[in-house]
């Protein structure tokens, strides 16, 4: 079974706060997945993102004082809601705003994967995976994250997020 979290950069005046038309978008958006990637207007993580977000949370663990900025790049936004007619099927949405996905280039940015490799990489490792292969799977996922924040923060685009089952 092959589950991902689908990012989705867009203008923040092209969102509709509708859980029905954001899946439907999202939909089209996961359809055309290989040009938008290469586009750089979106980005996915298949099965691993919460390994993801455990590997960037080891930002408390270096900066205790840094805030939860870490939590913006993989959860962060606010869920979009299942309206009563909703079909229920539809997948778990959240849109992270221009601010969010600011701060979370900006963390992105600042962060260092060699760090925080360092401090999570016990934790991140799956049963017969090497360290080697490992490291490359979550170095890869982390430059992913940084340019693709990075360019819907340099236009100001707001990302949605869906999980697809």
């Amino acid at each position: 079974m092959s589950i991902h979290l689908h990012l989705r950069a867009v203008a923040e005046s092209e969102i509709r706060d509708d859980h029905t038309w954001l899946a439907a978008f999202m939909w089209a958006a996961w359809d055309d997945h290989p040009e938008e990637y290469a586009a750089g207007i979106a980005d996915s993580i298949d099965k691993v993102w919460d390994a993801v977000n455990d590997l960037y949370a080891a930002a408390d663990v270096l900066e205790a004082d840094a805030g939860k900025l870490w939590t913006l790049p993989i959860y962060g936004g606010r869920p979009v809601a299942h309206s009563a007619e909703a079909d229920p099927s539809n997948p778990p949405l959240m849109i992270l705003e221009p601010a969010g996905v600011s701060q979370a280039a900006e963390f992105l940015a600042s962060v260092s994967f060699e760090e925080l490799w360092n401090v999570a990489s016990a934790k991140l490792r799956r049963y017969g995976q090497d360290e080697a292969q490992a490291r490359q799977e979550f170095l890869d996922h982390h430059r992913d994250l940084v340019g693709f924040y990075e360019r819907a923060a340099a236009v100001g685009h707001a990302v949605v997020k869906a999980v697809w089952a």
